[in-house]
Formats: structure tokens, sequence, C-alpha cells
């Protein structure tokens, strides 16, 4: 087997039914959720978003919030001046350009405020809009280390080395599973790496 045929045996056995942690029930909460995410965790996320909304259960509510409740709400997650403004104008976009419904078109949910390439990855690939790989701090770490991508890589980079290496119809299923091997194994501090299978193939220092 090749190196990627490996890696794709070895994640397929130790996560199968990977999964996105981030809690939501609307298009447009797993939208907010995700952008909410950067630079912080999921877990706090979570934390934020059963508060938010279920006290904004709608997009036109969240049009309307107080923006220091908002901020409030938000403030555990860091940078939440910015985000609680970007919760506000997003729901206010969606509602008034588009009658409430969330876009499926890259482009234009590119324009959102807060709303970059890897949240729009991750939001097309978990709702199955189309197959992706989004590149967030987990799969950065793991493409490099197992050789995926190379050190000097952009985040781009890796995405488009990931795209060639993987089979298109595994796209979002890939995105899980190294997003989680990332988290819980090939953490960025103390790695799992006595117990992993993958130690061969691993071009970290120091193991």
């Amino acid at each position: 087997m090749n190196r990627v045929e490996i890696i794709e045996e070895y994640i397929d056995n130790l996560i199968p039914d990977a999964k996105c942690e981030l809690n939501y029930s609307k298009d447009y909460e797993l939208l907010i959720a995700v952008m909410l995410s950067a630079q912080t965790t999921d877990k706090r996320v979570n934390k934020v978003t059963k508060v938010l909304f279920n006290k904004y259960d709608s997009l036109e509510k969240l049009k309307n919030a107080d923006l220091t409740d908002l901020k409030s709400i938000i403030h555990e997650l860091g940078s939440y001046n910015k985000k609680a403004l970007y919760v506000k104008e997003i729901a206010r976009i969606i509602c008034d350009k588009y009658n409430g419904i969330m876009p499926k078109n890259r482009n234009e949910l590119e324009k959102l405020p807060g709303v970059g390439r890897k949240t729009v990855n991750v939001v097309f690939g978990e709702l199955e809009i189309e197959p992706n790989i989004a590149v967030d701090t987990h799969v950065e770490r793991v493409s490099k280390r197992l050789g995926l991508a190379k050190e000097s890589d952009s985040v781009l980079e890796v995405e488009m080395k990931l795209r060639r290496k993987f089979k298109k119809d595994t796209w979002n299923k890939r995105h899980k599973q190294l997003v989680l091997f990332g988290r819980y194994y090939c953490k960025a501090i103390k790695p799992e790496c006595d117990t992993c299978n993958l130690k061969g193939l691993c071009k970290r220092k120091n193991i």
C-alpha cells in the first residue's frame, strides 16, 4: 500500500463514523457556529450556541438582537466584539438579501462577514452541498506530519494536495476524520505517538 492508502485504512479503523462536533439544528446555525469556532474549541462554541440559539431562535431575532447582549453571550470565545457583529450582520444579510434562506453559493457565502473559504468548506461538506476538505489547524498539522503536504505549504496548498490525494467522494469523510485524528490523537502537544500505527510515516521530530 502507498502512503495515502495506509493512512486511509488506519483512520477508517480508528474513526469509522466521524461526525462534526458542532451542535446545530438549522443550516444558518451551522454557518454561525463554524464562524464562531475560529481560534477556539468546538466544546466552547457549543456551550455558547446553546444559549445563543435558544434565546434567539430565528434569523429575525438574531438580526434584531441587542449587540451588548450578543457580546455578553459570546464573550468567552475571544474576539467577541467582532464575532457579535458578525452574527448580527450574517443574520441581517440572510434575512434582507436572501429572504431568510442561507445561500448555497460559495461566492455569496464568502461575502458574509467573518466567513471565509474554510468556513464554507466545512458548511458545504457537513450539509453535503458538495464534497469538500476544510483545512483547520488540526488538518494542517496532521497533513504535514504524515507527509501529505510540505511544512512550508500554505493552508490553501494543503487543501489542494489533499483534494488530489483522496478520492472526491470521500472528501467530506476524510476531512472529519483528519480533524478528529488531530484533535484527539495527533495532538499539537503530547501527541499519542506510542500507540499510533502511522508512526513510521510521521515526519515529526523526536518521536
